[in-house]
């Protein structure tokens, strides 16, 4: 069992919240998001995998739509931005 306690992460004035946890995977958050538009930045690879409702992703020019059990990578210092339209839930896995 970790010792390590669940952290409580709070974005973009809590439209975005997460909680960390360590998964047979390595580290992760599991998160809710509010209806927005929002940017994030990476500082390791991510694999973002949607529980429920729909997230828009921009690649270059273009949005791309991930809905429940589909997932989506990010590169070690990149930038992305994410369209929410509906109340949203993802798994993040870091590395």
């Amino acid at each position: 069992m970790s010792d390590r306690k669940i952290q409580h992460n709070v974005y973009f004035e809590g439209n975005v919240q997460s909680l960390g946890l360590d998964t047979e995977r390595g580290k992760a958050t599991v998160g809710v998001m509010k209806p927005g538009s929002y940017i994030f930045s990476a500082s390791v690879p991510e694999t973002m995998l949607v529980i429920a409702g729909t997230l828009s992703v921009k690649n270059g020019d273009t949005f791309t739509s991930y809905g429940p059990q589909e997932q989506f990578e990010v590169s070690a210092g990149a930038s992305f931005e994410v369209v929410c339209e509906s109340d949203a839930a993802y798994i993040c896995y870091y590395g």
